[in-house]
């Protein structure tokens, strides 16, 4: 049985940088860290950090004793947060090591503009992306309540437009999550264009290019393989995009978030196994578990 590993799977730019910058301070001796939110989507990592000393906190865990108090310090993950949080952290005196994406600031300061352009004259900011999301919290917040308009597919879309939620003829802003499926996000758009009555719609390429090329190299992957085994924790929204993707080109996938979840019952001695995973899937991982299968037969 052949197994390989997807060159491209693994933590994409956002995530290694937080990852990296979590465990330099660890590295340092410097005091307690707190993540605001699971730093990463995998609960395998996520293990291997916080046994290290990080501390994972939700935001109901700021105003409790055991969060963070003055002085001390807490790292904001690449998903981002709304500044409303930024401005409670301030008033705490909690030293806060920013690691939001790059291109999430970016979307989220485009958010911003947009609803500044369009709200005076009735318009409307919509976005494509998972509702309570981490990343989607962070973005819809950057403007006052109820001033973005999240759909997740085309349904909704389709429901929001028959309910007269959105608009249609009023100008739209249209975004998406900077991990979603590019095919999903055409969708919506292709559906949002028909709609319009009179109005403009403007269209603003927000995906993540990394994640983007991710799905036209991972259909190939998926393709050249008799059987994937795609690795990602339960929380990564990213994982399950990418994991129905392999699906759809190859049926013979399974969905595992750690070896203890293979099944010597999947392979044959003469398979040509792939090993790849979600952006907030670590490499060691991956290797971990294409080398459990090598072992298999």
């Amino acid at each position: 049985m052949q197994v390989e590993i997807d060159a491209h799977s693994g933590f994409c730019g956002g995530v290694i940088r937080a990852i990296g910058t979590a465990e330099k301070f660890l590295d340092s001796g410097a005091g307690r860290l707190y993540s605001l939110g699971a730093i990463v989507h995998n609960e395998e990592e996520l293990a291997r950090l916080e046994s290290r000393g990080l501390v994972t906190l939700g935001k109901s865990d700021l105003d409790k004793p055991a969060g963070p108090v003055g002085g001390e310090t807490l790292l904001i993950r690449a998903h981002g947060e709304p500044p409303r949080v930024y401005a409670r952290l301030r008033e705490a005196g909690v030293k806060v090591i920013d690691c939001t994406c790059p291109v999430v600031l970016a979307l989220q300061k485009k958010i911003r503009e947009a609803y500044s352009r369009v709200a005076p004259a009735g318009g409307q900011v919509v976005l494509f992306g998972k509702i309570g999301h981490p990343e989607v919290l962070g973005l819809v917040g950057q403007v006052e309540e109820g001033g973005v308009i999240v759909v997740e597919n085309v349904d909704q879309l389709q429901a929001c437009l028959a309910d007269g939620s959105i608009r249609r003829d009023h100008d739209i802003e249209l975004f998406s999550q900077t991990t979603k499926s590019p095919e999903g996000y055409a969708a919506v758009r292709k559906c949002l264009q028909g709609a319009m009555r009179g109005a403009t719609l403007t269209v603003h390429d927000t995906i993540c290019q990394q994640v983007a090329s991710r799905h036209r190299e991972l259909q190939e992957f998926a393709r050249s393989h008799d059987v994937i085994v795609f690795v990602s924790g339960r929380e990564s929204s990213n994982g399950r995009v990418l994991c129905e993707l392999c699906r759809r080109v190859n049926p013979r996938t399974w969905h595992i978030g750690s070896v203890a979840g293979l099944q010597p019952g999947w392979f044959r001695k003469e398979d040509r196994v792939g090993v790849c995973g979600a952006t907030s899937t670590p490499k060691w991982l991956l290797e971990e578990v294409a080398g459990a299968i090598k072992n298999l037969h």
